[in-house]
């Protein structure tokens, strides 16, 4: 398939930017057929089991255009992201040695590994075109819209951003590795972009960078998905006037699961949405969300890898969730965030919650840490406003704040949480610290 044949841009429309020069389709279709040539020589080479082209990518028009290429040529599309540490892509890559993608794969994408070794995930053409038209429903997109690229084309949330806007014929600022200040100079552009999407990490500093000052008129949606996002964080973005939408999803359901629009947002819900068009969900018995619909991926890719969903097509996400009223979805955490400390079960993310509040805290993750008495201690990993954080001083206002089972009693103060190359904090990490 042609992606970029199935723009409803004419020729000559303007599609994509890196920032201070514009590309119009029918030049980026010149480009990508340059490259594509150069990739079909490389494919009619392979055996059938070779087809997919592995590359490292920048969400910028370089690699944009190299992903279009590889589908151009015949590949299916595994990008990678640069930052992942050397062994991270050596495994992925060794995966695909161990198993053949389904039938009607056109990308491959890792989940990004936080609990164990990443697992491939194949995704089709009808995965990304539903859903395209699932987001542009719930988002009241149009065709004047310019959406900015700021997360890797590896990630999932990065990916759908580029064939959605494709197949919707938004145009793309892809500047690249998201920086904070280019991030600000591309908003005070009257021309700038109108949608952003953004994993809270990113949204942080770019408040921090942006200040006191009113924001960017221009900007209609800031979705905001990938981790969960802190209440205060959200809180802090639209008391100051910042169109934030809050997504949830999965790489295996080809991006949002549910969303809540801006106006939504605004209007101060802090739940996610109801599901997109034409995606299920459900609560199983033990309080897992299960998801299933056209956007559900076509399977996992490797060995032993176990099955993407269960016999009646549902995936389970390991995420715990509850169904409200008018069918509108909360995340109440991971099944692997909670904690079990002397029979009591612990929420990681609520603690996490809890501690934010304290004013010297720029972010912090809770975790389990094996322990023969209790079970598991409930262990905290600090990343401090400032470099002299008296730890003893928030110890006793935590103890003074939460409940004696629910307050962590290990601790550690670094400059920056570990995180990995989409920007999650790596709690495999965080864990082993202590």
């Amino acid at each position: 398939m042609t992606l970029l044949s199935r723009s409803p841009l004419s020729p000559e429309a303007l599609l994509i930017s890196s920032g201070s020069e514009w590309f119009s389709l029918a030049e980026i279709t010149d480009l990508v057929e340059t490259r594509a040539r150069v990739l079909r020589e490389v494919r009619e080479s392979l055996s059938a089991n070779g087809l997919v082209h592995t590359f490292e990518v920048e969400p910028d028009v370089e690699g944009v255009v190299e992903l279009l290429a590889a589908w151009r040529a015949g590949f299916i599309a595994a990008p990678l992201n640069p930052r992942l540490s050397e062994a991270a892509r050596d495994e992925a890559r060794k995966s695909l040695a161990m198993g053949n993608p389904p039938e009607g794969s056109c990308s491959i994408l890792w989940t990004s590994g936080t609990s164990g070794r990443p697992r491939g995930v194949a995704l089709s053409w009808e995965n990304f075109e539903a859903n395209a038209h699932g987001s542009a429903e719930r988002l009241s997109l149009c065709r004047d819209d310019v959406w900015m690229a700021s997360l890797s084309l590896a990630h999932i949330g990065g990916l759908a951003l580029i064939t959605r806007s494709i197949f919707l014929g938004n145009q793309l600022i892809a500047p690249g590795k998201f920086s904070v200040s280019d991030t600000v100079t591309l908003l005070e552009d009257e021309e700038g972009p109108t949608h952003m999407s953004l994993v809270p990490t990113q949204l942080h500093r770019l408040l921090d960078e942006w200040g006191t000052r009113s924001a960017p008129q221009r900007l209609k949606c800031v979705l905001i998905g990938g981790a969960h996002a802190p209440l205060g964080l959200v809180n802090r973005a639209v008391d100051s006037g910042w169109p934030v939408a809050l997504t949830y999803g999965a790489t295996e359901m080809s991006s949002q699961i549910a969303t809540a629009g801006p106006e939504e947002v605004r209007a101060g819900r802090r739940d996610v949405g109801c599901p997109l068009q034409g995606v299920e969900v459900r609560v199983s018995h033990d309080g897992e969300l299960m998801t299933r619909g056209a956007t559900r991926a076509l399977g996992y890719v490797g060995n032993e890898v176990g099955k993407l969903a269960d016999g009646d097509g549902w995936y389970s996400t390991g995420d715990m969730g509850v169904i409200e009223k008018g069918g509108r979805l909360s995340i109440t955490g991971r099944r692997i965030d909670r904690i079990v400390t002397g029979g009591v079960t612990i929420d990681a993310i609520e603690v996490e919650e809890h501690l934010r509040l304290h004013p010297a805290v720029t972010d912090i993750c809770v975790v389990g840490v094996p322990d023969e008495v209790w079970g598991e201690r409930v262990a905290a990993w600090i990343e401090p406003v400032v470099s002299n954080f008296d730890l003893d001083e928030f110890e006793s206002w935590a103890a003074n704040e939460m409940s004696a089972a629910s307050r962590p009693r290990m601790w550690k103060v670094g400059d920056v949480l570990p995180r990995n190359a989409n920007g999650k904090v790596d709690r495999t990490r965080v864990r082993s610290a202590f």
